[in-house]
Formats: structure tokens, C-alpha cells, sequence
């Protein structure tokens, strides 16, 4: 017997009276030779044999391939796993592919396998690493489903966020700023570098507001996905209750957010600037575009490596720093993803909400007459009937992109937990599931 383990058969250990390394069966030594009986052929067989035995040549291992036109057997069916098909080559599929398998070595396993069982699927979206489908598609069913809570938060946040943009834009914009000297063709630099600014100024202004409003929009809606995705509603009374906590440090997360993007793009402006008031204008003014172009892609990329810190802040109810260090390490190795994710969305939402604001905008041009000659002009003093009737476009517009990037954003967290942490197992418990996680193969 071979000291290798696994490599004896059983049974296979030496008998007594055999010699060690001997390999059959020890005889016993009073059996006589067949070879000295009486009548016995030295040459034959031995004892009832027949004598009319094949010539050599034509033996065959019991193993070997079934003879030219014979059909072999069909293997036995294992528990489980179904009657073969029938292949080109006979039953069993020994034709084409391997034996046990179809056409082609595919699909030959029968009936009785179906795959993994299906992901349990409490509410919104499947208990697993999630597609881009279904990410969007979750988005839009817990608006669809628990619409009451989703367009009650979204219609309070885009109210409260239209009207500092209009009184902000009646109030202090339309005289500070001014962009004529864009349409001057005999502007000097300095006046179309001021007017490039007032721009500029103007929109970074109505852009910081609107996000602020979509980041307060996501923490508020992020308590409505995360009982969705368990199948269970929540009001708005309840929501708030819940973010009402952690709302302060929102604020400081959304400053500090703010803080860092516009000073890594000044810091990337910041060279052409000095250089331009040092005195050398033209080649100041490109190096300041530059920077910007250069920091505005930095601040673009650490924007959405912590764009999940929102859903973490609300949902583990952690520190403003702990959230953005969970935010990078659930966005590490997947930044393209999460960045394709949400630009999708975002076009998505705006491409839908764009159908129900451009109506609003050419009705509010209609009916204010010289704000239209002047958005027509490029000029910035828009009129109040014109602010007002387009800022109803607005909100309306917002109570669709809210909910959608929103839910995009706790998905992705969500998501990204369970590719990381297997959060589905904790989410199964929430939502009551028997038995998950327990069944599946290899388990």
C-alpha cells in the first residue's frame, strides 16, 4: 500500500500471506495448477473456457468506444439534473459537443437545472450587485410608487430653491452684471474679460443654488429609497423626522464640498490671475483659462469621488469626515462607473424636464415682451413677469430631477455596499426574507 493518500483503492491493503508490493490477491497453496490436471491443455485457457476464443487483436477494453454502428447506452441521470437531451449523435448528445452535453457542448444539462435561484426582491430593486437598468429603474419606481412622499419633498425643495434664484436674479443679478460687451465687436480685453466674469459670476451663483437644493433634495429623499428598496413607505412627516438629525451636518458636508471645489478651481486660476496683474494681460487671460480648465476637471473628479457621501451621512448617521472617507472607499476602483451612472441620470432628468420648462420659457418670453428681446440680445435684465412665470416652469421641471438623481444616488451607495460589503444579507433581514443567502450554491 502507497504512503500517498487518496491514490489506494479500498481494500487494497495486503492480506495475510501476501508480500508486501505484490499486486493481486495472495492464492492459496493448495489449489492446484490447472496447467497439471488430467486432460488439460498446456497452451489453452484455463478451466471452462470455451476453446473457440477470438484470434488477438480484436479485444477491446470494457472502457473503449462503442463499436462502429452501435448505439452506446445513455448515461444514468444524477439527482437533480434531468434526462439528457437527445444530441445529433444519438441520445445523451455524444454527436457534437462532450458526452452529457446538446449541440455544440451547450446546454445539455437538462431540465432539472435552472441556474441560481432568483435574488429576493422586497421592493424596488433585486437583493444584488445592480445594472444600470436597474439603478434607473428603482430611481422611477419609488417615485411612481410612494409618489405622495417623493413629489411632497421635491415640490417643498424646488419652491423654497426657485425663489431664492428669482429674487436673487430681480434683486441683486440683473444690476450687477453685465454681458453687452460679449455682443460688442469693438470691446477691448479688460471689458470682455469683466463681462466673461459678470457671466460667469451670474451662473456659478444660480448653479450653487440649485445644487444645494439637489444635495438637500437627496438627503431628504434618501430615507424614502432606503425603505423602498425594503417594500416599505414612509411619509414625509417620517422622513423628516429621521434627516432632521443629521440636517446640520449636511450643511457643513455641502460647504465643505462647495469649499473644496471652488478652491481647487482658484487654485488653478490663480497663476493667470498673478500673471495678469503683473502687467502681461494676453498671455494672464489664457493661463487663467488654463487653470480653470485644469482645476475644474480636479474639483469634477473629487466631486463624484464623494458624491455618495450624502446617502452615507443620512443612513449610517456618521461624521462629515467619516462620510467622505466612506465615500472614497465605496467609489475607489469604480469612479468611471459611478460617474456614467449619475451623468446618465442627470441627462435623463434634464432631457425631461427641459420638455416641461422650454414651454414656460417661450410663454414667459410671450408674455413680458422685453425680456425676450433681451434673451434674444444676450443681455441679463430679465423683467419679473418673465422670472416669475419661468420659475414656475422651473419648479416643476425640479420635482422631476430631484426624485430621479436622488434615487440614482442612494441606489448607487446601496449598490456599492453590497458589491463591497454584502449589504444585501442585512437588507434581506430588514425586509423579513427567510432563509437568504442560506440556499444559494455553494453554500
Amino acid at each position: 500500500m502507497k504512503d500517498t493518500p487518496g491514490w489506494a483503492s479500498p481494500g487494497s491493503a495486503p492480506s495475510d500471506g501476501q508480500e508486501p508490493g505484490a499486486s493481486g490477491p495472495a492464492e492459496p497453496a493448495d489449489r492446484p495448477d490447472p496447467a497439471q490436471q488430467p486432460g488439460a491443455d498446456p497452451q489453452g485457457p484455463g478451466p471452462k473456457w470455451s476453446k473457440e476464443q477470438p484470434p488477438p487483436g480484436q479485444w477491446s477494453a470494457p472502457t473503449g468506444a462503442p463499436a462502429p454502428g452501435q448505439t452506446p447506452p445513455p448515461p444514468p441521470p444524477g439527482p437533480g439534473w434531468g434526462a439528457p437531451p437527445a444530441g445529433p449523435g444519438g441520445p445523451g448528445g455524444y454527436g457534437g459537443g462532450h458526452p452529457g452535453y446538446g449541440p455544440g457542448g451547450h446546454g445539455g444539462w437538462g431540465g432539472g437545472w435552472g441556474g441560481p435561484p432568483p435574488a429576493a426582491k422586497p421592493g424596488v430593486i433585486p437583493l444584488r450587485p445592480l445594472g444600470v437598468g436597474e439603478i434607473l429603474d428603482g430611481a422611477v419606481s419609488t417615485m411612481r410608487t410612494y409618489w405622495r412622499t417623493v413629489l411632497g419633498i421635491s415640490l417643498t425643495v424646488a419652491i423654497v430653491t426657485e425663489i431664492l434664484v428669482i429674487l436673487l436674479q430681480g434683486f441683486v443679478l440683473n444690476d450687477r452684471t453685465s454681458t453687452d460687451a460679449l455682443n460688442d465687436p469693438s470691446a477691448s480685453l479688460d471689458e470682455l474679460t469683466r463681462a466673461m466674469g459678470d457671466a460667469m459670476l451670474s451662473s456659478s451663483v444660480i448653479f450653487l443654488i440649485s445644487m444645494i437644493g439637489a444635495i438637500v433634495a437627496t438627503a431628504l429623499l434618501t430615507t424614502v429609497t432606503s425603505r423602498a428598496v425594503l417594500g416599505k413607505s414612509v411619509t414625509t412627516r417620517e422622513a423628516w423626522s429621521d434627516a432632521r438629525p443629521q440636517v446640520p451636518r449636511l450643511f457643513g458636508l455641502l460647504f465643505l464640498l462647495l469649499l473644496m471645489t471652488f478652491g481647487v478651481v482658484f487654485a488653478g486660476a490663480l497663476p493667470g490671475i498673478l500673471v495678469t496683474a503683473a502687467g502681461s494681460s494676453g498671455a494672464g487671460v489664457a493661463l487663467t483659462i488654463l487653470g480653470i480648465i485644469g482645476g475644474f476637471i480636479v474639483a469634477l473628479w473629487l466631486w463624484f469621488r464623494f458624491s455618495l457621501a450624502s446617502p452615507a451621512l443620512m443612513l449610517e448617521k456618521q461624521g462629515i469626515v467619516k462620510s467622505l472617507s466612506r465615500s472614497a472607499k465605496l467609489v475607489r476602483g469604480s469612479w468611471w462607473r459611478v460617474f456614467g451612472i449619475q451623468l446618465l441620470a442627470t441627462i435623463i432628468a434634464n432631457i425631461v424636464a427641459a420638455i416641461v420648462v422650454i414651454p414656460f420659457t417661450f410663454l414667459a418670453a410671450a408674455l413680458s415682451g422685453d425680456a425676450g428681446a433681451n434673451i434674444l440680445d444676450g443681455t441679463t435684465d430679465l423683467g419679473w413677469t418673465f422670472l416669475i412665470v419661468s420659475g414656475v416652469g422651473s419648479v416643476i421641471g425640479s420635482m422631476i430631477t430631484f426624485p430621479i438623481t436622488a434615487g440614482v444616488t442612494v441606489l448607487l451607495y446601496i449598490d456599492q455596499r453590497i458589491r463591497r460589503e454584502a449589504l444585501d444579507l442585512e437588507l434581506a433581514r430588514a425586509a423579513g426574507v427567510q432563509d437568504y443567502g442560506t440556499n444559494t450554491p455553494g453554500s
